[in-house]
């Protein structure tokens, strides 16, 4: 229990800090409070336990499907062009929160994805996702979503290009365990 609390030990007073600014919204009926943890914290946890389970068990169920070759062989160092297009392929097709894109860019680094391509999926899966961008053409129009992924996109591969290379410079592996 010690070891626990020396490692987090500037995590614990911030939990403490927001339990009892919870509860003293409560108390005082303070309205931004019981809202924050109402609304927003507790809609993100309730999310969090209905998509995570989700996001592991087909990341689970990708890596023991998917063989490493495969992997490498369509989005690995050598992939070019379209194996940025495959993986972007993939993140745009992916529904469910941001944070799910994150086990999933996990498993493809420890199958052999180039970094550029997880950088490249990591971004796609932020700005791009197309139930995300029904949402946006209903609310913001056509031309300022098309305009918006159309200058996004160079952006980000450009990035993830500059990125890529310096994280096989560096030798970046996953660490196991």
């Amino acid at each position: 229990m010690w070891e626990l609390y020396k490692k987090y030990k500037y995590d614990f007073p911030i939990i403490i800090a927001f339990i009892v600014f919870v509860l003293l919204s409560y108390f005082y009926n303070y309205n931004p409070g019981i809202s924050i943890f109402e609304d927003n914290f507790w809609g993100f946890i309730k999310e969090m336990i209905l998509a995570l389970p989700v996001m592991f068990i087909l990341v689970g169920l990708f890596d023991v499907w998917v063989s490493r070759e495969r992997v490498q062989k369509h989005i690995g160092e050598s992939s070019g062009i379209r194996g940025m297009m495959l993986i972007m392929l993939l993140a745009f097709i992916q529904a469910g929160p941001i944070y799910a894109a994150f086990p999933v860019a996990y498993i493809l680094w420890k199958k052999g994805t180039s970094a550029r391509n997880i950088f490249i999926y990591l971004s796609s899966a932020s700005i791009a996702k197309i139930p995300m961008l029904a949402f946006e053409i209903g609310f913001l129009g056509l031309k300022f979503s098309l305009l918006r992924i159309f200058i996004s996109i160079p952006i980000f591969i450009i990035v993830a290009t500059i990125m890529g290379k310096y994280f096989t410079k560096n030798n970046c592996e996953v660490k196991n365990g």
